[in-house]
């Protein structure tokens, strides 16, 4: 019997580490990890001892006996990746990183931001050396991504704070929530009072289309509507156009996955998860019954993982449709997919997707149809949206690249709703230098780097603000573990100003600016409230989706 790895995965390498023989890849330290979909387990090297499930935050490791029926493909899909990359093992024990001399005293950091990368970095510093560290956020919750941007009905994923929480605990970590830098306290004066400043602010902006009527009312980001069904404060207020029949989503990534399922998913079926109540009073009542979602390229480049498409199989009461027609393949396309060394996850995409072209088809179902090789050109309409026009693409190497390009055939469909799901985007931040183009704080390994390319002493970046929107949760982990050991490694040799002022004299300073601040108890019981109203109605909690109801909660 062995272990599998299933579709939650979040490549936090949690495991790797933990495993006794060294059967799970791909490693951290191996190319192809910063591109994996997910980790594998080798079964015929799997011992069955279980410190892999013990050790991964988001409870994504099954023996292979007890997977569900929804995830009993795992099995193979783990088996798969090992026939192409066969296991190999140049383990070597696990060396424990230096700490710095204790004679440098206690290193102090802010962090700004309060998301799955600054948590993985603070959760670093505090296993690695003597600090303290003050997580600021302008949200009155944190967590980020975690708790606004996961989907409601993948609860698993959202289980990774629960490791955070535990690391937490004690003093040495603060929180200073409801509080914006730039508003409350500006980035000099947190170099007064630390060491250093990391900056993990995510990426929070979206991209464009770039086509006609894309502004008009019914055409939003997918950003706004996650963020909207997830509780976000910042989007509590806003409306969407649920009265048609059809829903068109612009971009194929999983982001965009997460966003068919929730409009076509039982609402009965939502109803049981942390979804805001707004949003589920909205689904209820909506008259969707179909969510297209174009891509500009072909199956064999859709950027789902093959773990999130594969999940849409299990739906009740929904039908995934994919034209036969869209299977063709161009040349290069095909000579890829026939390659015997193609990576197994990609010729699952494509697998896949065959079986859904020749899948269910019942009338009564509600449909999530793919449609590959479309770009958009327009989004028509008076007052509102009321179509959309679409280009046919076809695929061409460029520089040894699968690029998309427009033909003359195009199509329109009509819909009453546009969510576009193209990527996001991050933003400047105050004081530091930043890439426009590609939407990041400049920076080598973390250390923020300045226009004349000298680091700027005693500030550093994680997560996407440092490499851009790319990976999952458990990416940032490694992630930050780069950035802390760059920081440490400053402190060690003496590069960081020591701060001018302490801690109670940083806590002085933000509680005069922000008399709404919300520290670890106040937190704390925001979650204890949502927490208890989401128990009484049967829910893992019922989420305060408004400023002014969670800070009249964190004051108790």
């Amino acid at each position: 019997m062995a272990y599998v790895i299933t579709q939650r995965c979040c490549n936090d390498a949690s495991c790797v580490s933990e495993c006794p023989v060294d059967c799970i890849r791909p490693t951290p330290d191996q190319p192809d990890f910063a591109t994996t979909e997910m980790l594998y387990i080798d079964p015929d090297t799997c011992i069955d001892c279980g410190a892999c499930v013990d050790a991964c935050p988001v409870e994504a490791i099954f023996s292979e006996d007890d997977l569900s029926a929804s995830l009993a493909r795992f099995r193979d899909i783990n088996a798969s990746y090992f026939e192409r990359h066969p296991l190999e093992s140049n383990f070597d024990p696990i060396k424990t990183p230096a700490r710095p001399p204790k004679d440098l005293g206690t290193l102090r950091v802010a962090i700004v931001g309060a998301g799955p990368a600054a948590c993985y970095a603070a959760d670093e510093l505090l296993r690695r050396c003597d600090v303290e560290v003050e997580m600021i956020d302008r949200l009155p919750t944190p967590w980020g991504l975690v708790r606004a941007g996961v989907a409601p009905d993948h609860p698993g994923t959202k289980t990774v704070s629960k490791l955070f929480e535990s690391a937490f605990r004690r003093e040495t970590l603060q929180y200073y929530l409801n509080v914006e830098v730039g508003t409350h306290i500006s980035h000099e004066e947190l170099l007064e009072h630390h060491h250093a400043v990391i900056y993990a602010v995510g990426a929070s902006s979206d991209r464009k289309m770039g086509v006609p009527g894309e502004d008009l009312p019914g055409s939003h980001s997918a950003t706004e509507f996650v963020a909207w069904y997830n509780g976000h404060p910042d989007y509590a207020d806003r409306t969407f156009d649920l009265s048609g029949e059809r829903a068109v989503i612009v971009g194929n990534g999983n982001v965009a996955l997460d966003v068919a399922r929730v409009l076509t998913v039982d609402p009965d079926d939502l109803a049981k998860t942390d979804i805001a109540d707004h949003a589920l009073d909205a689904l209820r009542g909506s008259n969707i019954r179909e969510v297209v979602v174009l891509g500009r390229r072909g199956p064999l480049q859709a950027a789902y993982t093959s773990p999130e498409f594969l999940a849409l199989v299990h739906l009740k009461g929904v039908d995934v449709i994919v034209d036969e027609a869209d299977l063709a393949l161009d040349h290069a396309s095909q000579e890829l997919l026939d390659d015997p060394m193609v990576e197994p996850s990609l010729k699952l995409k494509y697998t896949l997707a065959e079986e859904y072209a020749g899948g269910r088809r019942d009338p009564a179902n509600k449909r999530i149809v793919f449609r590959y090789l479309a770009s958009p050109t327009a989004v028509h309409g008076t007052d509102k949206v009321e179509s959309l026009e679409f280009v046919h693409n076809e695929l061409f190497k460029d520089e040894g690249q699968l690029v998309a390009r427009a033909t003359d055939r195009t199509e329109t469909l009509e819909t009453g709703l546009v969510l576009r799901s193209i990527g996001y985007k991050g933003e400047a931040v105050a004081d530091l230098p930043f890439d426009e183009r590609r939407g990041v704080v400049p920076n080598e390994h973390g250390r923020v780097i300045a226009a004349d390319g000298a680091p700027v002493n005693g500030v550093y970046v994680s997560g996407w603000i440092k490499r851009g929107p790319r990976g999952v949760i458990g990416s940032n982990r490694i992630d930050s573990e780069e950035t802390v050991e760059q920081l440490i490694g400053d402190f060690t040799s003496g590069k960081l100003v020591a701060p001018q002022k302490d801690r109670a004299a940083l806590k002085a300073l933000i509680g005069e600016r922000q008399q709404d601040l919300v520290d670890r108890d106040g937190w704390k019981a925001i979650d204890a409230a949502e927490k208890t109203a989401g128990k009484a109605a049967g829910r893992p909690r019922v989420k305060l989706t408004t400023r002014e109801d969670l800070l009249k909660a964190a004051r108790g």
